[in-house]
């Protein structure tokens, strides 16, 4: 076979011969040829029903080749599958079905269907309500799988099927529910570079550009800012990636575009931005006019004769104070005020409640009592009565206050997530290596260095990165939903009908009481009557009580948390297990790679055979090479560097065959005609392999020391064994002292013999041990504990551990450990620490002591108000709220709310290993 040959088509595959040769035709030709869009494709799999015969097959192919934007279908008739290759542009999948049933075949069922994800940025939430309505809306969307909405986070994530529906539908459905609403991700955008043009002067050279990028393999999507000239390229890595788009760019401009990576703003900074903005140029708008309104009704009234030229009638007993009034609160009513009536008509028609409904009610009550007022000054030259123009235009403005301060808060409970994001670098130099792995270009290095150099080599990039993972992980924490938010969730479902209903009480309660002459008149203030009185009254209940605060006590304060968990190297997967992780009693430890460094050491080797070391090094290097273990990673390193200095001339070593790994004991394998166990004394029990009194005595002496012994058995008799090392980690002891102290036991369960295993646990002070134990008996343990009522967490960091983290209440990975058991794990203990375990538990119990002292406010805030508002103590002290200034106490509320959250931020670790030699310092945690 053409080696050259085969080169050029993998070339070509990869799209990377487009890259060598001009993109454009020499500068003598007169015309450009702009290559086509290629139209995307998607396939959707179908299970069939009565497909009888080969010509059910044809008949089907037939009906769905008629259709414009079916490009393939295969059929197969035994097992009545049906895969379709279609244009998304064109049709879709429900029509494909759609037009197979109508041919007389059902489709029963959909398999392996394409699951997209989609995260919008939410606009116009006010409180619970508005989530759990926008919640239910998206997901009686057709297509939709499951859909969930963060109030404090302000954002939505959904899972859909990409066959039925799309992100333009989704942000469809969720504008129809009365919410705004931004793409922020589609699908799989994980591969996504930003690019700022250069050189780029007209339109028609952006479109080229565009029509280049999207024929070129690998690209998905192209995204043009034509003002900006940027450009936003979705890409698949296999077969592209940003050197060779930026190429693309060059060569389509020979020479005279360029293309540099552009960063652009964080969305949710900008936005939250864009949203503090506004509110406080409402807020400044409102002002304008209800600081006026405010003084001539409550403050010149006051000082004669400064405030004689308000009484002055215009007409009958209209003033011009009253006047006015009614011209300066009208923008603030219905122009400031606008949000409220939209927000009131969306809930509505959703047919729930929201704050927006309270404050249009209050608001329009006192406006348009306010307006009969007027009116009848104006028509009559006898009418007394008093308008609450004041108290419309104050209670906005004070609201709008409120929720400006809000938004502000809210802005710096995600404090912490920027900050990771912020130690992205915005550039990095590319250095170019020879075959030897010198560098060959003349660059200069992007690290500062005081001495020597320093070489980078880059594993992951962009959203592969360890960092991008964490942001992506904390991102979605915040997101999830705590069990304790359910609290809100139900009270939310009747409080503002509630609240309404207790408002009409109030009104009629003091209405009338007051017609029946019940209560003394001197109980009515100066100006004022018993319908005002009482009006008043219902008022200051409707804007006073606020479902807002409840609404924001959980998700602020698991935002504020797991950002400053992050923050700290620990990474909690949500609400959930940060509810779950302060009810931890017991936990469970395993040993290697947890307790211990991790990092085995062979110490001693031991032949007792006949056998030379040499042979007995190839046997153990051949069967323990494919085995991931730590200590067989140990042995195999120990025994190479033996093998090499016994002779120099390292022949050939023969690969292993039917290789088989027994979780919790060794592996097993074929090296040329013998049959090699390395293992543990139960795997050589399990295969009937004598174990003699010398090595009996020789695994005993060095368990005493806390090792652990390998024995190596060939063909049906022990070979020779080695003795293996894993130092405690220094601070090991300080943690399992630190978690006594919080009330909670230290278990540990390994794999390991019961004498290293117990003198390991010794040593850090661990008094509950179970050693010999395979991965499913690491959850069988773990399932006796919760079944004594124990809410039980596991740390662990191997492939082995994966069981256990899922069956314990609480799974924590050490960062350190395999993919496996950190996907497992509900917390990721990031550097690695084992004083991380104290911070995850401690911090989890700050934070829902944190959750129900935000309860403790927002519930006790409305218990207390409500009365207060609805004029209970005014029969006896006088007190009375007027609406406005219970306006003021319910922006208040949420307010204290965010703050009391906020207050996460100052956490610290509650114990610090002051250096990795085990000096311990515990701080007291605030």
């Amino acid at each position: 076979m053409n080696t050259n040959h085969v080169q050029d088509r993998n070339m070509q595959m990869n799209g990377r011969d487009d890259l060598k040769r001009p993109l454009l035709e020499p500068p003598d030709s007169i015309s450009i040829t702009i290559p086509e869009p290629v139209d995307k494709k998607r396939t959707v799999k179908f299970r069939i029903g009565n497909i009888k015969c080969a010509s059910c097959v044809v008949s089907i192919e037939s009906v769905l080749g008629e259709l414009k934007g079916v490009e393939s279908v295969s059929v197969s008739p035994i097992q009545g599958h049906a895969a379709i290759e279609y244009v998304p542009k064109l049709i879709n999948a429900n029509t494909i079905k759609e037009a197979i049933e109508d041919a007389g075949f059902p489709v029963n069922e959909l398999s392996e269907q394409e699951i997209a994800v989609c995260r919008l940025r939410i606009k116009g939430m006010a409180c619970t309500s508005c989530s759990e309505s926008l919640e239910r809306a998206l997901r009686l969307l057709d297509g939709v799988k499951t859909a969930v909405v963060g109030l404090a986070l302000e954002e939505a994530k959904v899972h859909f099927d990409p066959n039925v529906t799309d992100t333009d539908r989704i942000i469809e459905a969720v504008e129809d529910a009365g919410f705004g609403a931004d793409l922020i991700s589609s699908g799989n955008e994980a591969n996504k570079v930003h690019l700022k043009l250069e050189g780029v002067l007209s339109v028609e050279a952006m479109n080229t550009i565009r029509s280049y990028l999207e024929s070129t393999v690998g690209v998905n999507h192209v995204e043009m800012d034509l003002e900006e000239n940027k450009v936003a390229v979705s890409y698949d890595p296999d077969l592209t990636g940003p050197r060779s788009l930026i190429k693309v760019i060059q060569e389509v401009g020979r020479g005279s575009y360029n293309a540099s990576l552009y960063i652009p703003p964080r969305q949710r900074e900008t936005e939250q931005q864009h949203e503090i903005n506004m509110y406080r140029g409402q807020f400044l708008l409102s002002c304008l006019f209800s600081v006026p309104v405010f003084i001539f009704s409550m403050v010149l009234p006051m000082l004669p004769p400064l405030g004689n030229w308000l009484e002055y009638k215009i007409y009958n007993v209209f003033t011009v104070g009253l006047l006015l009034r009614w011209i300066l609160c009208t923008p603030v009513q219905f122009i400031v005020g606008r949000r409220f009536y939209t927000g009131s008509y969306h809930a509505l028609r959703r047919k729930s409640a929201n704050m927006d409904v309270l404050v249009a009610m209050g608001t329009n009550a006192a406006y348009f009592y306010s307006v009969y007022i007027a009116i009848k000054a104006l028509t009559s030259d006898t009418f007394e009565g008093q308008d609450f123009f004041e108290t419309s235009a104050m209670l906005i403005s004070f609201i709008l206050l409120g929720k400006y301060l809000e938004v502000v808060a809210k802005g710096k409970t995600s404090d912490a997530l920027a900050k990771l994001t912020d130690l992205a670098p915005d550039t990095a130099h590319l250095l170019t290596l020879d075959d030897d792995g010198d560098v060959i270009s003349e660059v200069i290095g992007g690290t500062m260095n005081e001495n020597g150099c320093l070489l980078v080599k880059a594993t992951h990039v962009g959203s592969e990165t360890a960092l991008s993972q964490i942001v992506q992980l904390v991102e979605a924490a915040q997101l999830a939903r705590a069990p304790v938010q359910k609290i809100a969730d139900q009270i939310s479902r009747f409080f503002v009908p509630a609240i309404v209903l207790v408002a009409l009480i109030t009104w009629l309660g003091w209405l009338i009481p007051g017609v029946l002459g019940i209560y003394p008149k001197q109980w009515i203030p100066k100006g004022m009557d018993k319908f005002e009185l009482a009006l008043q009254f219902g008022i200051s209940v409707l804007v006073v009580a606020c479902p807002c605060a409840l609404g924001l006590a959980t998700p602020t304060a698991v935002m504020v948390a797991t950002g400053k968990g992050a923050s700290l190297g620990v990474l909690i997967k949500g609400g959930n297990a940060l509810e779950k992780a302060h009810k931890v009693k017991a936990i469970v430890f395993d040993k290697t790679g947890t307790l211990t460094v991790g990092k085995p050491e062979v110490v001693s080797v031991m032949l007792f055979s006949s056998m030379s070391m040499e042979e007995f090094c190839d046997v153990a290097i051949a069967a323990e090479a494919n085995s991931e273990h730590p200590i067989a990673k140990a042995f195999l390193e120990h025994a190479r560097k033996l093998r090499q200095k016994i002779e120099s001339n390292n022949q050939h070593l023969t690969e292993a065959r039917d290789f088989e790994v027994h979780p919790g004991t060794g592996v097993s394998g074929k090296v040329g005609d013998k049959m090699v166990l390395v293992g543990n004394k139960r795997l050589m029990q399990s295969y009937n392999v004598t174990v003699g009194p010398d090595i009996e005595s020789y695994i005993s002496e060095n368990e005493q020391l806390a090792r652990t012994c390998v024995l190596v058995a060939i063909d049906g008799e022990v070979a020779g064994a080695f003795a293996v090392t894993d130092p405690v980690k220094p601070e090991a002891q300080h943690v399992i002292s630190y978690l006594r102290s919080m009330g909670i036991s230290s278990i540990m369960v390994t794999g390991d013999n019961w004498a290293t295993a117990a003198a390991i646990a010794k040593e850090v002070g661990i008094e509950h041990v179970f050693a010999e134990t395979d991965p499913v008996g690491k959850a069988d343990r773990i399932k006796e504990f919760q079944m004594k009522g124990l809410t039980v967490a596991m740390v662990g960091d191997g492939i082995n551990d994966s069981p256990a983290l899922v069956a314990a209440d609480v799974g924590m990975a050490i960062g350190a450990g395999t993919d496996v058991a950190i996907e497992a794990a509900d917390v990721v203990l990031i550097k690695s620490n084992l004083e991380d375990v104290v911070t995850a538990i401690d911090l989890s119990r700050k934070t829902i002591a944190r959750i129900w002292l935000n309860y403790v406010w927002a519930l006790g805030y409305n218990i207390l108000g409500v009365p207060v508002a609805a004029g209970l103590l005014y029969p006896f002290t006088g007190i009375r709220l007027p609406p406005w200034l219970a306006g003021a106490c319910m922006a208040a509320s949420s307010l204290s709310v965010v703050c009391s959250s906020l207050l996460l931020q100052s956490y610290r670790k509650p114990l610090v290993i002051k250096d990795r030699k085990g000096q311990a310092c515990c701080s007291k945690s605030t």
